[in-house]
């Protein structure tokens, strides 16, 4: 890959306005039905992938294949299990530790003797 417009790989993301732009421009075939549903999410766990990997002095092919295969794998995370199950946002992690607080197993009751 080449640099687009004079711009580097990771430049040119800024100028991409959806999800389908990602997955066109990184050459990733996509379910619309998937994306439908998740397309925030996908996105979010993709910055994610992101932001754990050190770009510099990367050649920017490398750089497309990195951001390629992060994508593919936030893309497969939700073809695989849902938003509620992966809690990307925070709402959701919320959500999950407000429910868990409220759940008492029955081994943790105890019979009171008078």
């Amino acid at each position: 890959m080449t640099k687009f417009e004079g711009n580097t790989v990771l430049d040119h993301f800024s100028t991409l306005s959806s999800a389908e732009d990602f997955f066109v421009y990184l050459l990733l075939p996509f379910d619309q039905e998937v994306l439908h549903v998740a397309r925030l999410h996908i996105m979010k766990r993709m910055g994610q992938y992101l932001a754990k990997t050190d770009f510099s002095g990367m050649e920017d092919e490398v750089v497309f294949l990195e951001a390629r295969k992060h994508l593919k794998r936030a893309y497969l995370d939700f073809v695989e299990s849902s938003p509620l199950q992966e809690k990307v946002f925070k709402v959701f992690a919320d959500k999950a530790a407000e429910q868990a607080a409220k759940y008492v197993s029955i081994d943790s009751i105890a019979l009171v003797a008078e």
